[in-house]
């Protein structure tokens, strides 16, 4: 299938072409903000859920399906395939990886505001599991593909004593007051949201952390975001296969102008 077409989550036909950044469906009519990318993986123990919840209905054309033997595969297959403005529907934060480099190489510079309650900051010296999922953050920031003066850690707080340290020596900008910054001088905005950023009683996540952030907030917050710079994709990642998680996705998913 051309990478032009995508399929229709309202007449399940691959009839929904894009239009710049958009699609439009052929048949139906129906007109979508943003192209869908599953990303069944999750690299790390006992992560079988997640990969369920990458197979979430949710109400935009599916422009790829992206399984993968190993996280290096996954990665350069999302960045190959993703649309012009993707929205990323993963299992572990992981999924954001190829995302990121991909709209980094398009757009040179960019922003990104990764939400999450972990810092995925570890290396595979430093990492307490081995779990590649507790990684990807620093990958993104080793590669190059965002400069850590454009990058905001937002809901943090569980961290791992090497992420402390690495946080303390590298200046990374912590927190809603750190996202201004982040975006000053970019293209546009990659939006990473693992779900266990969130207050555990209005989503289902995977590693919920207490004291998480109230999703009013943070739709406040994207709503600022995209005044002040286009929102190039975002991602949606780490939570559980429930359908009460469709409700939160969809608020936030409008805050986002998606």
């Amino acid at each position: 299938m051309s990478r032009l077409r995508a399929k229709c989550p309202e007449c399940r036909a691959h009839t929904a072409v894009a239009v710049g950044a958009e699609y439009e469906c052929h048949s139906c009519g129906r007109t979508f903000a943003a192209g869908l990318v599953r990303v069944a993986g999750a690299w790390g123990r006992d992560g079988e859920a997640l990969v369920e919840s990458a197979r979430l209905p949710l109400p935009y054309p599916e422009a790829a399906v992206i399984e993968a033997d190993s996280l290096s595969e996954q990665s350069f297959a999302v960045a190959l395939e993703l649309p012009e403005r993707p929205l990323v529907l993963g299992g572990c934060c992981c999924s954001h990886i190829g995302a990121v480099e991909a709209l980094a190489a398009r757009h040179e510079r960019i922003a990104l505001l990764w939400f999450d309650a972990h810092g995925d900051l570890n290396t595979p010296e430093t990492s307490p599991t081995g779990n590649e999922w507790g990684m990807p953050l620093r990958m993104v920031l080793d590669s190059g593909a965002v400069a850590i003066e454009d990058l905001a850690l937002v809901g943090a707080r569980n961290l791992d004593p090497p992420e402390e340290e690495f946080i303390a020596a590298s200046g990374l900008g912590l927190g809603f007051e750190a996202v201004d910054g982040a975006l000053r001088d970019t293209a546009g905005v990659y939006v990473a949201l693992d779900l266990d950023a969130f207050d555990e009683a209005e989503v289902a996540a995977f590693m919920p952390e207490p004291g998480g952030l109230g999703v009013s907030e943070v739709e406040d917050v994207l709503v600022s975001v995209r005044e002040q710079k286009p929102i190039l994709g975002a991602g949606l990642t780490a939570m559980l296969p429930r359908e009460e998680n469709l409700e939160p996705i969809s608020r936030l998913t409008a805050a986002l102008g998606f």
